[in-house]
């Protein structure tokens, strides 16, 4: 995840970081301002359209569109927000909960091979999760087009857990722990599964293919007609505006695509890989 300080503007504004839409837009931003150029001069020097070409009116079609066009852009940025929130919450709730499993086996644990053990499959878990969400796979298991040979025996985050509590049951039947302490810490060992399919929940169901595919054709000829409008009023001016409305309109949805799916590898995507790191950490000083 980027560092950055959120109160420099001016690096915000002239500093081109590689996560940048920009890079990604450019080969698109100059094919149509080659094309919103070729508009203007077939309108105004080849085929000379008059000021009362009903052309020109084309501009009204953009003006009542503009306000529906910025209401799917706001809610598709939300939703990809929201996602990306709810997986920085869960693995929040990931390190906490850690925490206090780790805190509650330090108390009661007496035996040194008991607390190596738990101290290293608490941090393993943090680990294994980080990498079972940037298998590719895992986002794929919902497709009903694709026949994936997913064998879920080999769910690495199930495994941990069930070493886990297998262990804490074999604790309990040597009496090495109460009922009770059994209870408490059931409560803790369940809380990870949760964590872990709530993660998966977000990696494998994508934002509906329709919803998606209709905001890209409606940016598209949105912007594909601007320029037999504009061309009237603002000449060949006509080019870097509509470049610049493209460069907008395409970078809201470029950004919702990046953080509707928080566990990958895109620079402003979740630091799970730290996160799992610091977990390792915090319970090594506390078992």
């Amino acid at each position: 995840m980027i560092s950055y300080n959120t109160k420099d503007w001016f690096t915000f504004i002239f500093k081109f970081h590689k996560a940048d839409t920009f890079r990604t837009l450019a080969p698109i931003m100059a094919a149509i301002g080659l094309y919103s150029g070729i508009v203007g001069y077939m309108e105004v020097e080849f085929w000379k359209l008059s000021d009362t070409s009903y052309i020109k009116n084309i501009t009204i079609m953009h003006s009542m569109l503009g306000f529906v066009i910025s209401l799917l852009l706001v809610f598709r940025t939300n939703t990809a927000y929201e996602r990306w929130w709810e997986g920085r919450k869960l693995w929040g709730a990931l390190v906490n909960n850690s925490r206090n499993l780790a805190i509650k086996l330090s108390a009661i644990l007496k035996s040194d091979d008991d607390k190596k053990f738990f101290r290293e499959m608490i941090a393993n878990y943090a680990s294994v999760l980080h990498i079972h969400l940037k298998d590719s796979d895992v986002s794929k298991e919902l497709f009903d087009n694709l026949d994936l040979e997913i064998d879920h025996h080999k769910h690495r985050p199930n495994q941990i857990a069930q070493m886990m509590f297998e262990r804490i049951n074999i604790l309990y039947e040597q009496q090495k722990i109460t009922g009770d302490q059994l209870i408490i810490l059931n409560s803790e060992l369940q809380s990870f599964t949760d964590i872990c399919g709530a993660c998966e929940r977000i990696k494998n169901t994508p934002i509906p293919y329709s919803y998606s595919a209709f905001i890209k054709k409606f940016i598209f000829f949105y912007v594909m007609t601007l320029p037999f409008g504009y061309a009237f009023s603002i000449g060949y001016y006509v080019v870097p505006v509509v470049v610049f409305i493209f460069y907008v309109l395409a970078s809201l949805e470029l950004i919702a695509e990046e953080i509707e799916d928080p566990f990958g590898d895109d620079e402003n995507d979740l630091p799970t890989r730290k996160i799992s790191e610091n977990i390792k950490k915090h319970v090594e000083e506390l078992i």
